[in-house]
């Protein structure tokens, strides 16, 4: 960046003697060269201005530190570079915080949710076991059979039937169940 030096050092003179609005030359000098630096650092580009602001206000608080001699783009891209590690090590504290936060919610909640599961899962074998009680004695000794793993032959044999009543039976006796289940106070 090749800016004219005597511009660059007459503002700088003016800001330290008290004139603030000076600096305003400044950072329309350099404020495209810090906000390209610190893009080109970041990921997420929506923090390049508040970092650029942040470098900015970092400078002018800490301005009678410059040596003349030196060169000021450079001594900004120092200050930028600060602030880039800073940003950097802000987030990951916020993302190891976040996370944490999560892992601690979920170790709550889980156990929350397990037990509000096993209530649910209670209920329901409950209104299912109410639900298979108003079946018909046929068709309830089916479901009752296919729940202990009986096979539909053996079934068939002991209710003295065939196979295929047996399966169509099933059938109705599981739409029954369905209806059942699916009204409300049962």
């Amino acid at each position: 960046m090749d800016h004219d030096a005597d511009a660059l050092h007459a503002a700088i003179d003016e800001v330290l003697a008290g004139h603030r609005d000076a600096f305003r030359h400044i950072v329309r000098e350099y404020g495209l060269g810090v906000r390209g630096f610190i893009a080109s650092q970041l990921y997420h580009l929506d923090d390049v201005d508040d970092l650029a602001q942040d470098v900015f206000l970092a400078a002018f608080e800490s301005l009678g530190s410059f040596r003349k001699g030196d060169e000021f783009g450079a001594w900004l891209r120092g200050i930028a570079r600060n602030k880039v590690k800073m940003y950097f090590r802000t987030r990951m504290r916020r993302e190891n915080a976040m996370e944490r936060f999560r892992s601690e919610v979920g170790d709550v909640v889980v156990a929350d949710l397990e037990q509000a599961s096993e209530a649910v899962e209670e209920q329901q074998l409950a209104r299912l076991l109410g639900c298979i009680s108003k079946l018909p004695d046929k068709m309830r000794r089916i479901v009752q059979g296919g729940l202990e793993g009986q096979k539909a032959l053996a079934l068939a044999e002991a209710m003295e039937s065939s196979v295929a009543v047996i399966y169509v039976t099933n059938h109705r006796a599981h739409k029954l169940l369905r209806e059942c289940m699916a009204r409300k106070g049962v």
